[in-house]
């Protein structure tokens, strides 16, 4: 398969969580971006939970006509070393015009998309792939990425459901963990990954490095 090279790289604590209030607090923090540059990854993949809280302009967008798209298909409005990518399935939030963006945003959305979201998208000259018929089929939007829009590799840093959505599907090539020194303990606080049903296999890895920083944080890597 034709696919980018994809590295999943989150900050946690002791126990895992990832909760940006709380991981902003842990000693360490300041080495998450150093470690990112370091992984090479120009190309960033968000879910629609994180980016509507770090990305997004306030509200959602209301379609006046609620004809879907039903079809594979993309809109290349840059063309661009890098892509700030967000997975927002059924076409809910709003952006600002994106044309004269260094690192311009793409939409992955599925084919329940409305066609007004995507003309909006288009009038704020943002990218958009819409692929899965009831839900993005990340495999098809990777081919894309690959074969369109030229994204060789590619870093995942958003939360627990599309870091676990892009392991289920066999996407990642690799696990990048900066982990802080502290701990978190809070009841249901999120997870690197989350979501798999009780009785799913458990997800083998290999290994590959070690790194510790003067802040006590711990950078450890493995293959998928």
């Amino acid at each position: 398969m034709n696919k980018p090279y994809i590295i999943c790289h989150m900050m946690t604590s002791v126990d895992g969580r990832i909760d940006c209030a709380m991981t902003s607090q842990l000693p360490g923090v300041e080495d998450y971006y150093k470690t990112l540059d370091e992984l090479n990854v120009p190309t960033t993949v968000s879910g629609r939970v994180t980016a509507e809280l770090e990305m997004a302009e306030p509200g959602f967008f209301e379609a006046k006509n609620s004809e879907t798209y039903t079809q594979e298909g993309f809109s290349k409005k840059a063309d661009a070393k890098g892509y700030e990518i967000i997975v927002d399935t059924k076409g809910k939030l709003l952006w600002p015009d994106a044309s004269d963006m260094d690192k311009p945003y793409l939409i992955i959305t599925s084919e329940q998309v409305t066609k007004e979201y995507l003309a909006y998208l288009d009038g704020q000259h943002i990218s958009w792939i819409a692929c899965g018929k009831e839900r993005i089929d990340l495999v098809r939007a990777c081919e894309i990425l690959a074969s369109e829009f030229g994204v060789e590799r590619m870093g995942i840093v958003g939360g627990p459901a599309i870091n676990t959505g892009f392991l289920d599907a066999g996407l990642l090539d690799e696990i990048s963990i900066l982990m802080g020194a502290g701990i978190d303990a809070r009841r249901e606080m999120p997870s690197v990954f989350d979501g798999f049903a009780m009785d799913h296999p458990l997800a083998h890895l290999k290994l590959t490095n070690v790194q510790r920083f003067d802040s006590d944080a711990i950078w450890i890597r493995y293959n998928v």
